[in-house]
């Protein structure tokens, strides 16, 4: 399967191009988001790749906010082991997802990898990269499914709340107040 998706970012202001394609080997994410968000203009490019079951193996960001450009690259191995820039990360133990939040892509992740029921909840732990605030933490996240299409989405430190809407392959439609599918 390959699919291209437009997302319009409501708060960050940016549009995203994003090409996924699955296969038996697992899903590979392709894409670009420009924007401008509190006087930062910024274009970032990530690539993600996860095995058959939605546990993510790679990510690579390359990010230009401003004049600043930068790049990363993590490695997981699906039992909470990531390595960033080649070098071994013991604070990200546990996390099996990322978490880019100028993209809902990677909302994506948890919700194929979980394959909750229809009122089934589970607790993650994910790495938060938060490129405008060069910021990469663990943070804890809930997710519960609440009908065939709509998750409630928690970011338990932040008390941060929605109920996303996703088509059948888990993509995000709405994700009221941040992202829009065009």
């Amino acid at each position: 399967m390959q699919k291209n998706i437009l997302w319009k970012g409501i708060e960050y202001e940016s549009l995203e191009n994003c090409l996924i394609t699955s296969s038996e080997e697992g899903t590979e994410i392709s894409s670009t988001i420009v924007g401008q968000y509190e006087g930062k203009v910024y274009l970032i490019d990530y690539q993600i790749k996860t095995n058959p079951a939605w546990e993510t193996i790679f990510v690579s960001i390359e990010s230009r906010i401003n004049f600043r450009t930068q790049h990363w690259q993590f490695e997981g191995d699906c039992q909470g082991n990531w390595r960033k820039n080649g070098k071994v990360v013991a604070q990200y133990g546990e996390c099996i997802d990322v978490d880019i939040p100028l993209t809902p892509f990677t909302n994506t992740l948890p919700i194929n990898r979980l394959k909750l029921a229809i009122g089934e909840t589970q607790f993650i732990k994910v790495i938060y990269l938060d490129l405008l605030a060069d910021e990469f933490k663990p943070v804890q996240q809930k997710y519960t499914r609440l009908q065939e299409d709509i998750y409630h989405y928690e970011n338990v430190p932040n008390d941060f709340e929605a109920d996303i809407i996703v088509d059948k392959q888990g993509l995000v439609v709405d994700y009221p107040q941040l992202f829009t599918r065009r």
